[in-house]
């Protein structure tokens, strides 16, 4: 508040309001972090019989030497890393330029394009016939089927071309061209150096996106070799709930086996969400700075 302005009873009210939204919201969020720690170092018998429900019970760190011996799991991390990083940096390549050239408004036809642009966020060509493209361009069972059809999206380039429209001085873009600068030269010695808040925020979606997509490793997919972190980790759960139904007509010792089987599932599944979760939690603080900038120009201004 400023200073010498009373508040008035209706803005203590609000205020007050203001916070509990703020606190709700704030144990909505917080809890299930701090129940996927917890279930992870508890013993998964008082995990699945709800015993568990905050603080840890039955501490053990079994499921992440689970992890850690796991080889499949360390070659799926290894998978995302790399899909991650090269799907981020081609999905920069292509939002960055096309957002650009869309903001620049002695660009001839961009209102057309823009509009072909926006009509793929309404209507797709389907699953099928996606796969067949991909098949056809022998793109099946390699990576480049996890980063190339996802190449750009449609509402990171508006963004992104509203930034630059509303941040970048067109003074400044008739002045290096004046000097004789090339479009080109414009574009990577003056435009990105000028746009670092919109390339961290694009950056962040983007790596958030790729290192969470399981979805095109399940279709395009073959080789378990390949498959990133996201589809091991579906493996897991798909083990664990047959192993939970694997009911019928079986003695007491195999029934016995199959639920140790899936306690350990279950245990390995809250490790694997911590350690799959950490290197986004560790990065996003980085960007935290550029991310709000970057979201309130491109947003607001426009």
């Amino acid at each position: 508040m400023l200073s010498g302005v009373r508040e008035t009873r209706r803005d203590k009210v609000f205020l007050a309001f203001n916070y509990l939204y703020v606190f709700l919201a704030f144990l909505i969020v917080f809890y299930p972090l701090v129940y996927m720690v917890s279930a992870s170092i508890s013993d998964p018998k008082a995990v699945g019989s709800g015993e568990m429900w905050l603080w840890p019970k039955g501490i053990t760190f079994d499921g992440y030497k689970r992890v850690f011996e796991n080889t499949s799991i360390w070659t799926g991390y290894g998978n995302t890393i790399l899909y991650t990083v090269v799907g981020t940096a081609i999905n920069l390549l292509v939002t960055l330029p096309a957002a650009y050239a869309l903001s620049r408004k002695d660009f001839v036809g961009r209102n057309f394009f823009m509009g072909m642009f926006m009509v793929t966020m309404f209507f797709g060509g389907g699953l099928v016939p996606t796969y067949l493209l991909v098949k056809q361009l022998g793109m099946v069972n390699t990576m480049w089927a996890i980063v190339i059809p996802s190449a750009a999206s449609i509402w990171n380039i508006i963004v992104s071309r509203t930034f630059f429209q509303s941040s970048i001085p067109k003074e400044l873009q008739e002045a290096a061209q004046i000097d004789g600068c090339t479009n080109m030269r414009l574009f990577v010695k003056i435009i990105l150096p000028l746009s670092m808040p919109i390339i961290a925020v694009m950056a962040l979606f983007y790596g958030v996106g790729n290192w969470n997509s399981y979805f095109s490793a399940l279709i395009y997919l073959n080789d378990s070799a390949k498959y990133p972190l996201q589809l091991v980790l579906r493996q897991i759960l798909v083990l664990q709930e047959m192993a939970a139904q694997g009911g019928g007509a079986i003695d007491a010792s195999t029934a016995a086996a199959m639920n140790n089987k899936a306690e350990i599932a279950a245990l390995v599944k809250y490790s694997v969400i911590i350690v799959a979760t950490i290197p986004v939690i560790v990065i996003y603080p980085f960007l935290q700075r550029y991310f709000v900038q970057g979201v309130m120009i491109g947003s607001v201004k426009g």
